[in-house]
């Protein structure tokens, strides 16, 4: 099987793509985007995406505002908006649009600083869109800088996925009062960096049909007996020194899961780690493909940027493939990352499989 990625790049306000072919170094085929901004506010580190109006259109959500789609030209307040100072950290990280009651209208679950609580603001619905949301606390400390929001248990509903004190594992909402706090199950010793661990995801990594949990220096087997039982089996791979979001997703087309994460978040390198086959004790090899290092010469495309702070698979051209993209989260430690006043940049990597 031969592999290819084609680079893709945003520069400040244009997105360059390459097309269906694969591309040498600095070969790059160009493809715009239409930008909209909406807010020179720092408010938030992050932001998503969800119909909270129930119009059928993705409304966007950022810090304490929501945008109306499709055209995103209507703001409206969730909570007082307050100005982030841009020396320092935004208390507000990342956030997460779900229907935790069941009433018909997305709610929003927020995390902020790392190590901070977690809340759910309540979707008030029809009559209440426009005013200030409820806000409840669900989780007391939410921690690790990827945190993430996916059905870890195979129960339907998404769990919040993190590290708390130093243990992996989840916030699991109870069902009859999902408004409630949420329990907290530790699948780990005390083994997580805390509370600015960086690195985490979820995936099939064995493919025996349940989701494991994903860190930079390992993964964690869901056991068969369920994801509440217990601790779970850690196998060690140095993945990555302190990456963003991790993923299992089967790059090479041969039937099995491998590994796609950013090297650093702060700092340097992305790569893929091939899977080469599991042993009688259920560890697994990896082979690591590096996409990007820490100069130029170790990209194959002749690619070289910092802080991948955050990562996404995505099918970006609709053959079928996740691509992967990630780009320069500028000024994620002010000046201390090498190559901290690059600017900011937005990649995509197009995954194209050959016959070979």
């Amino acid at each position: 099987m031969l592999l290819f990625f084609s680079p893709v790049t945003l520069v400040t306000l244009i997105v360059v793509s390459v097309g269906t072919t694969s591309l040498a170094a600095d070969e790059f085929a160009l493809q715009t985007f239409a930008r909209q901004q909406l807010s020179d506010v720092y408010y938030s580190e992050g932001a998503s995406a969800g119909d909270l109006n129930n119009d059928g259109h993705s409304d966007v959500v950022y810090g304490p505002h929501w945008y109306a789609g499709p055209d995103f030209l209507t703001k409206n307040e969730l909570y007082p908006a307050v100005p982030q100072k841009r020396e320092g950290y935004a208390d507000n990280f990342f956030s997460w649009v779900f229907d935790f009651d069941k009433d018909g209208w997305n709610d929003i679950l927020t995390a902020g600083f790392p190590g901070t609580p977690g809340f759910v603001y309540y979707n008030p619905g029809k009559d209440g869109l426009t005013g200030l949301w409820e806000k409840l606390q669900v989780a007391d400390s939410v921690a690790n800088e990827a945190p993430q929001f996916a059905d870890i248990t195979g129960d339907g509903i998404p769990e919040l996925i993190c590290t708390r004190q130093g243990h992996y594992g989840f916030y699991l909402p109870d069902q009859t009062r999902p408004l409630d706090a949420w329990k907290f199950v530790s699948i780990s010793e005390k083994t997580a960096p805390d509370p600015f661990g960086h690195g985490l995801g979820v995936g099939d990594v064995n493919g025996d049909g349940r989701l494991d949990m994903i860190a930079t220096d390992g993964w964690l087997e869901q056991p068969a007996e369920g994801p509440v039982e217990g601790v779970w089996k850690f196998r060690r791979v140095p993945f990555a020194r302190a990456g963003a979001d991790m993923f299992a997703y089967d790059v090479d087309g041969d039937g099995d899961h491998d590994v796609v994460t950013a090297l650093s978040a702060h700092d340097f390198g992305l790569a893929w780690f091939e899977n080469k086959g599991g042993d009688a004790a259920g560890d697994i090899e990896f082979e690591k493909h590096l996409l990007m290092g820490e100069t130029k010469e170790d990209s194959p495309y002749g690619v070289l940027f910092t802080e991948l702070h955050a990562v996404k698979l995505a099918d970006m051209n609709g053959d079928g493939l996740q691509d992967i993209v990630t780009g320069k989260t500028y000024w994620s430690h002010h000046t201390q990352s090498p190559l901290w006043d690059a600017g900011a940049v937005v990649y995509w990597f197009e995954l194209q499989r050959g016959e070979n």
